[in-house]
């Protein structure tokens, strides 16, 4: 009997000496908290329908601060990997942990249909959790990506109508509360992350567990044809070999006041949140601009977030650690009167410059709106221009390629578009040489006088750091399409000589251009298969199948010239 306990010991010693090991392994600066855990598998959490969804609850081991609150984490990924690792590190820090797996995943009943059951499925979530004798004190939320969109889904909701269960703080990473507005990006289909996140699921759906590891670890080629197929509703036949309901809802949905995009979309009870959130997000990531909007939504009531922002993608593994440590730090001083490192609410990287800031808001206090004009002969400058235009083809059947830019890759870091910039259906203008540095700090917003031979066209805009070596890399960027189903009143009507204002909101960006560089602007009319290619018709992107060949033109002429506007900002 001794024998056997002293066994038992030594096996669960050895076994929170591993997880510790694999936590600093795969959460590279990250020191394993201190307490050692427990894990209880498989949780049945009853929904309001009867359904039975599984969670995982993560405890430390010892006495911990009864303030402390209990974590719910909810997710369609299942309960391992790389968001399990950072479960584990929570509870290692004190901190009750429950991980849930979404309906339809991972042993939840049910059926998954991405957003559309994660409000009702939170909320009896949380009532369960509430009612627990393991439960003591708040509830907080965390998770990344998906996790953070059923955060959203339940925040203001419960506050609203059962406010004894709201969460009591969120913890937002890289997220956003309307997955519509991202999968018709300004009116343009974000393929790449569409189906390839579709792809992915519908692999983990179906336990194709080989194919699914074999594409996360380089470029799936069943993906890649994929992405060329017409039309689009056949995306998914072409990635998986069969039907995804859910993709063909995003794909034949271009209208995002379509009551199936506003059914699941909780931009709008943004400010409604009273909890104090935790926002972490990149430069480089997928869900960006709206992270910040949402940020901004709060701070005009009143309650601005914690936010942070990092040189980081969607996936960098970067981005973990200091994650970890932020939120340990946001949820011991909210509710156990720990101290803060913090020094401002906003910490963010200026990329050029390499160096953090402490800001007291976002976008910082003293910016001020600097006007380029795109002129001929390719140049960039602060005089309006006299006349002329600029032409390029954009031939769909060979669309301009996506260069780099934000995606579900963890490799999603700035690169250089010289060889991009030397195709025939990308235009580009060069500012002069600067004598001092110019930090571009907020959303940059091109204003283009544009007229496209076709019904439909893409603008596609991007700003480049033009080297003294003559390498232009990406900063930031930016889509809107005109002339198709879902964008109509989008810009005002075209003049009587075809050309029109066309507005293209750009990536939010920190970014400093050092002296000795130049700022460089790309325009193109696609970005393939980051964005689906406009076929040029006008008809529904879905079903279009005929590919025209249009001739594109950027106006110079001086009433109403085209320019970007730079938010600018001095320390």
């Amino acid at each position: 009997m001794g024998i056997a306990g002293a066994g038992i010991g030594g096996l669960s010693t050895l076994r929170q000496r591993l997880g510790r090991w694999i936590q600093a392994k795969t959460i590279k600066g990250l020191e394993p908290g201190p307490y050692d855990i427990e894990v209880r598998k498989n949780l049945r959490v009853p929904m309001d329908d009867g359904v039975i969804l599984l969670a995982d609850l993560i405890t430390p081991i010892g006495d911990v601060d009864p303030r402390l609150p209990t974590v719910v984490i909810r997710g369609p990924y299942g309960r391992s990997g790389a968001v399990a690792g950072s479960a584990r590190a929570l509870a290692r820090e004190g901190f009750r942990v429950l991980f849930q797996s979404c309906r339809g995943t991972w042993g939840s009943e049910g059926e998954f249909t991405p957003q559309i059951d994660e409000q009702r499925d939170g909320m009896a979530t949380h009532r369960w959790v509430r009612a627990q004798p393991w439960h003591t004190g708040p509830v907080a939320t965390y998770g990344p990506s998906y996790m953070g969109f059923t955060q959203w889904a339940v925040a203001a909701e419960l506050e609203r109508v059962d406010p004894d269960n709201a969460p009591d703080a969120l913890c937002l990473l890289v997220t956003m509360p309307d997955f519509g507005a991202i999968t018709w990006d300004n009116g343009a289909f974000s393929m790449r992350n569409a189906l390839g996140w579709t792809q992915m699921m519908d692999r983990m759906n179906h336990r194709e567990f080989l194919p699914l590891l074999l594409g996360l670890r380089g470029p799936d080629s069943r993906l890649r044809t994929a992405f060329d197929v017409l039309p689009l509703t056949a995306g998914d036949v072409a990635a998986n070999g069969r039907q995804v309901g859910w993709y063909q809802d995003w794909v034949t949905r271009e209208d995002l006041a379509d009551q199936y995009w506003t059914q699941q979309s909780h931009t709008a009870s943004v400010p409604e949140v009273a909890a104090p959130t935790f926002m972490v997000t990149g430069w480089y990531d997928i869900f960006l601009p709206w992270q910040l909007h949402n940020y901004a939504q709060l701070a005009a009531v009143g309650r601005p977030p914690r936010l942070t922002v990092g040189p980081w993608a969607h996936q960098s593994r970067g981005m973990a650690a200091p994650t970890i440590t932020g939120t340990v730090e946001f949820l011991k001083e909210q509710f156990a009167d720990a101290p803060t490192t913090r020094v401002a609410p906003v910490r963010a990287f200026r990329t050029g410059a390499d160096e953090w800031h402490d800001l007291a808001t976002w976008p910082p206090e003293g910016v001020s709106t600097e006007c380029l004009f795109l002129l001929p002969s390719s140049r960039l400058g602060p005089d309006k221009p006299a006349g002329g235009s600029t032409t390029y083809i954009y031939d769909p059947s060979d669309p301009t390629p996506a260069l780099g830019g934000p995606s579900l890759d963890p490799k999603s870091d700035p690169v250089d578009n010289t060889e991009h910039e030397r195709r025939a259906d990308v235009v580009v203008f060069r500012g002069d040489v600067l004598a001092e540095p110019l930090t571009v700090a907020g959303e940059p917003v091109a204003r283009i006088r544009f007229r496209s031979s076709q019904p439909s066209a893409d603008l596609f805009v991007r700003i480049c750091d033009v080297h003294p070596d003559g390498r232009a890399m990406t900063v930031c960027d930016g889509i809107r399409r005109i002339g198709s189903v879902g964008t109509k009143g989008t810009d005002p009507e075209a003049d009587s000589d075809g050309f029109r204002i066309v507005e293209v909101r750009l990536w939010p960006t920190f970014h400093e251009f050092a002296a000795g560089h130049r700022i460089g602007i790309q325009i193109s009319s696609g970005a393939h298969p980051r964005y689906a290619r406009n076929p040029g018709s006008g008809e529904p992107a879905a079903t279009a199948t005929a590919l025209h060949r249009a001739e594109q033109e950027l106006s110079h002429e001086s009433a109403t010239p085209s320019c970007i506007e730079l938010p600018t900002w001095s320390l």
